[in-house]
């Protein structure tokens, strides 16, 4: 298969929108709160506005994760009152691997993307989904990491199989609120 990145490619990073803190739920069926469906729209509207649809979504099957790429991919759609543009519909994979990951293994996931990708989303938790961030491009790290319904956006330098740290500017990124 060919790269069709051409050294266009970009890596969106997005942490899971704000979830209820439900006693007596299992960590990974936690839902989200009304806030963070809205926020998650956002973060689609956002991604749509500025051209960053996805080729390929890697997912935590965690509940509030699959509901917040559900609310990002309706945010994308161009749904009122944003009216981004659509795009084709992404490469949806959920990874049990996604969840509690370490960094480390957020990279390996990446690094198994179809090298013809251009744009992936990665939807995860922190502190993960942070700290990968971080090591991607050190010196422009945020130091708090991403927020609820934050996202990074990175342009990496290689091909997708051969993604290090340090090997991914940070180019954008996005809070849904202040």
């Amino acid at each position: 298969m060919t790269d069709g990145g051409n050294g266009r490619r970009t890596l969106v990073l997005l942490r899971h929108a704000k979830a209820e803190q439900s006693p007596g739920i299992p960590d990974p069926r936690r839902v989200l709160t009304v806030r963070g469906h809205a926020d998650a729209a956002a973060a689609g509207a956002w991604l749509a506005r500025h051209g960053l649809l996805p080729d390929v979504v890697l997912c935590s099957p965690a509940r509030r994760t699959r509901q917040t790429w559900h609310d990002v991919a309706t945010g994308m759609t161009g749904a009122p009152p944003e009216r981004g543009p659509a795009g084709s519909t992404p490469a949806v994979r959920y990874e049990p691997s996604a969840y509690d990951a370490h960094p480390e293994q957020l990279l390996e996931l990446v690094r198994a993307v179809d090298p013809a990708a251009v744009t992936v989303l990665l939807v995860a938790h922190n502190p993960g989904i942070s700290l990968l961030s971080a090591s991607l491009d050190p010196p422009r790290a945020a130091p708090e990491g991403l927020r609820t319904a934050g996202l990074a956006v990175h342009r990496p330098t290689t091909r997708w199989a051969d993604l290090v740290p340090a090997g991914a500017p940070l180019t954008a990124h996005h809070v849904a609120r202040a």
